[in-house]
């Protein structure tokens, strides 16, 4: 049976990781590409910062093609307008589904589906609504390795960044702070794992920390604010 050509949206961390790792397992469909948006001024995922290069260094490893998007204004019209154009013009290749790793945030998936929509293109959810504790467990079992590379401070600490996620990590979160970070408490590298061929190797430099724009800084539906993010430095480890 021929399968379903497919498009991945990665963004490096374990639920993406894991998501993968189910999809590729099931044998039902042809992962073709990684799909990432990098914020084209500072060769950055815009999410949590992450380089470029350890993006590209995962698709190599994994051995499947890597498709960047580049926004440079950082708004959702610009975002849209890249997604929309590059997925035309995969959707000329056979492919009409994207993959998510999306777990349980309505409205995110709601965005993407409404926009894939527009160019009756579908989404799939694999990890939809499941137990985010028991899909850590199993990322931990399946012997992946990552590391904590952003954490918001209205949840967590400088003390949390840089951290490589193991089942003490995840037991000794906060009690609101979500054990996949879906809420965005916490993002992730993934280096490690039966995905990858190779270890990627990486050296942990210094935290950063970024105060976000104070007409952001509103509660949320803890009635916590969010005032800045802890970021931990990530680099490939040079020979």
């Amino acid at each position: 049976m021929k399968k379903k050509k497919v498009l991945f949206s990665w963004s490096g961390g374990k639920d993406s990781t894991l998501c993968l790792h189910l999809i590729l397992k099931q044998n039902k469909f042809e992962v073709c590409y990684l799909l990432t948006s990098i914020n084209g001024n500072n060769k950055r995922v815009s999410l949590h910062g992450i380089q470029q290069s350890l993006i590209e260094a995962q698709a190599n490893s994994i051995g499947i093609p890597l498709k960047i998007i580049y926004v440079y204004e950082g708004n959702n019209i610009e975002y849209e307008q890249q997604m929309e154009k590059t997925l035309l013009e995969l959707k000329a290749e056979g492919i009409d589904t994207v993959i998510f790793g999306d777990i349980f945030l309505e409205d995110l998936r709601k965005y993407r589906e409404d926009n894939l929509a527009k160019i009756n293109m579908q989404a799939v959810f694999p990890l939809w609504k499941m137990n985010t504790k028991v899909l850590v467990d199993q990322f931990i079992d399946l012997g992946y390795k990552t590391i904590t590379c952003c954490v918001n401070d209205a949840y967590l600490t400088n003390a949390h960044v840089g951290k490589l996620i193991d089942k003490i990590f995840i037991s000794e979160l906060p009690s609101d702070v979500d054990p996949c970070g879906e809420n965005g408490e916490f993002h992730t590298y993934c280096f490690e794992g039966e995905l990858f061929k190779k270890p990627i190797l990486i050296d942990i430099k210094e935290t950063i920390y970024k105060e976000l724009d104070k007409k952001f800084q509103t509660p949320d539906k803890n009635r916590k604010v969010t005032k800045g993010f802890w970021y931990s430095e990530i680099n490939l480890k040079t020979k």
